[in-house]
């Protein structure tokens, strides 16, 4: 896939780890006792770097996520993005930063029904306050980037599930983030289909020096990767490169 003239590509000057966990633990109660969904996590992704986070169900992939996400505070440790403290915030900085700085791509694109894909792009500007003609010339250069520029105008019921994952990751850059988090983006699609979202995800992130974060369950795509980490019970692995 390549890149047309109005795609943005912007620079990066970001140097250290984009995405730092450290000593993450996240506790929930469970009748008399404490389960221990994350259990001393640490991990740091470096812009440009796409890290693929594998292990069995139930073992945390989706606690580490959503705490990487700032969408859940730990119990103990601390989350930085791109330097900032975020467990240190308080909630309406803590969503500044997340609006900002974090691309969130989850396994069910959840499209607006009503909206065309061009639409489903410029509401994430919308919210951000952004200038409405900037905005629509972002969204027709990253629906290009994803390969959708002459579906601009489709909307969900009128794509495939693939090109409803493409809108989706299109989305989630609206923000120029630092991170990009993503979970399971293959799990309802086919091999073929399964294999370009990965080398999609892969060319994001070279190309937008973005920290990325994958959860999956294929293990076959993990060499497009940089690094493989597991998890097991609330233990994650130091991450290694993905093709030792």
């Amino acid at each position: 896939m390549t890149t047309t003239s109005n795609s943005p590509r912007p620079a990066s000057t970001r140097t250290g780890s984009a995405l730092s966990l450290v000593n993450v633990t996240l506790e929930y109660p469970d009748g008399e006792g404490i389960v221990k969904a994350l259990d001393a996590v640490d991990l740091a992704v470096e812009p440009g770097q796409m890290v693929s986070l594998v292990g069995p169900s139930g073992s945390g992939k989706s606690s580490l996520l959503a705490t990487a996400a700032t969408l859940v505070r730990p119990t103990h440790g601390v989350v930085l993005i791109d330097g900032v403290d975020a467990t240190g915030l308080a909630d309406h900085d803590l969503t500044t930063l997340r609006r900002e700085k974090i691309g969130i791509i989850f396994q069910q694109p959840n499209l607006l029904a009503s909206l065309t894909a061009t639409e489903q792009l410029l509401i994430v500007d919308h919210l951000r306050g952004k200038s409405p003609k900037a905005a629509r010339d972002k969204a027709a250069g990253l629906l290009d980037l994803v390969g959708l520029g002459s579906d601009a105008s489709k909307r969900p019921h009128q794509l495939s599930g693939g090109q409803r994952q493409r809108v989706n990751i299109a989305r989630a850059l609206m923000g120029d983030p630092t991170v990009l988090l993503v979970d399971e983006p293959t799990a309802a699609l086919d091999h073929d289909r399964s294999d370009s979202i990965v080398r999609l995800l892969r060319q994001v992130t070279d190309e937008f020096q973005v920290a990325t974060v994958m959860v999956t369950h294929d293990t076959e795509f993990v060499p497009l990767t940089d690094a493989v980490a597991t998890m097991r019970d609330g233990h994650l692995t130091a991450p290694v490169p993905a093709n030792s």
